[in-house]
C-alpha cells in the first residue's frame, strides 16, 4: 500500500517538506519546464524551486502548446539557463534594465536536450548560464560532471547572480533537509562507498 503523500510537496507525510519551503519574492520570473520522467524522482528539485518561489510556474511535459503565450510575458525578456558557448554569463541588473524570464528545462542533459529538440522556440531563446557555478550541495553521489547542478540550485544561483545583494539560500532549505535525510536513510557505510571515488 502506497504512503500517504503530500499534495504540495508530494513527499511522504512523514517526510513533508511544505515548513522548509519559503514564500521569496524576485524581480525574475521563473518558468521550469519539467519532463515527466522527473516528476516521480525521490528529489523533485524543480517542485521545490517552483513552490519557493512567488514569481515562478512549473510546467510538466514534453510539448508546451501555449508556450509562445508563455513567453511573451510583458515586461520580461525571456532568456533560456542553459549553458553552451553561445549563453551569455549572467550579471546583475542595472536599475532601470528590463527583468528576465529565466526558462528553466529540468531533467538529464538527453531529456532537456529532448525539450529543447520538441519545442523550437526554446532552442531560439538567448541563451544565459551561471557566472561562475558555486560546487553543488547534492552529496549522495559524485557529480555527473564538473558544475552540474540541481534544479533548485541553478535556479538560486542564477537569481543571486542577477538579483545582488539578495539573498535566494531560503530557497534551498528544503533541499538541504531532503539531502540530509536520504543519507540518513542510505546510512553511513552506503555513503561512504558512494564517495570513496573522491578519495
Amino acid at each position: 500500500m502506497p504512503r500517504p503523500q503530500c499534495p504540495r510537496c508530494l513527499r511522504p507525510l512523514d517526510h513533508c517538506l511544505c515548513a522548509l519551503i519559503p514564500a521569496l519574492p524576485s524581480r525574475s520570473r521563473v518558468l521550469v519546464l519539467q519532463h515527466p520522467s522527473e516528476v516521480g524522482h525521490a528529489l523533485n528539485t524543480a517542485r521545490l524551486a517552483a513552490l519557493g518561489l512567488r514569481n515562478s510556474e512549473l510546467l510538466v511535459g514534453e510539448v508546451f502548446e501555449d508556450l509562445a503565450q508563455r513567453l511573451n510575458l510583458p515586461g520580461y525578456r525571456a532568456c533560456l539557463l542553459f549553458p553552451g558557448q553561445e549563453a551569455a554569463m549572467l550579471e546583475p541588473y542595472t536599475a532601470h534594465q528590463q527583468p528576465l524570464l529565466l526558462v528553466v528545462p529540468d531533467g538529464t542533459w538527453r531529456k532537456a536536450k529532448k525539450l529543447l529538440h520538441l519545442n523550437p522556440l526554446l532552442a531560439g531563446l538567448p541563451r544565459v548560464s551561471l557566472n561562475p557555478v558555486a560546487p553543488s550541495r547534492y552529496r549522495l553521489r559524485k557529480a555527473p560532471a564538473a558544475g552540474a547542478l540541481s534544479t533548485i540550485e541553478a535556479v538560486a544561483q542564477a537569481l543571486e547572480q542577477l538579483e545582488a545583494p539578495a539573498s535566494f539560500a531560503a530557497l534551498l532549505r528544503p533541499f538541504d533537509a531532503l539531502i540530509e535525510g536520504q543519507i540518513a536513510a542510505m546510512g553511513p557505510d552506503t555513503f561512504a562507498r558512494n564517495h570513496q571515488r573522491h578519495s
